[in-house]
């Protein structure tokens, strides 16, 4: 199945899922990723493991996984758990990328600010 890459009226899509090591579903969940990556070559993709890279994630609690941010420009048009199937973020990723609602909440809008300059 052939993906399209967003117009460049709404580029760079960024696609975040944040993660930990020790997290099975996250291990799961990883190849997935992948796959989405060759899927979307316009889009840009980054793993984000919370203790690892704390500072960064730091004030946001992540509770449950894998939790995904997905941001068109600088509005976040997602941010939530999503359990690890293939096609439900490829149409998370399709629907950012013809616009829709943001998330406001400051903490997320910071955390996608510190993602783009990453």
């Amino acid at each position: 199945m052939s993906q399209t890459t967003p117009s460049p009226a709404v580029a760079p899509l960024l696609v975040a899922c944040l993660c930990a090591a020790w997290c099975g579903t996250c291990t799961d969940y990883q190849p997935l990723f992948a796959q989405l990556q060759k899927d979307f070559p316009g889009v840009r993709f980054v793993w984000v493991d919370i203790e690892d890279e704390s500072e960064l994630v730091d004030p946001i609690e992540v509770e449950n996984f894998p939790t995904l941010l997905i941001a068109a420009g600088e509005n976040t048009r997602f941010f939530g758990t999503v359990t690890p199937h293939l096609e439900t973020l490829r149409r998370l990723i399709q629907s950012a990328a013809q616009g829709g609602s943001s998330v406001t909440t400051p903490d997320v809008v910071a955390l996608t600010q510190r993602l783009r300059t990453r």
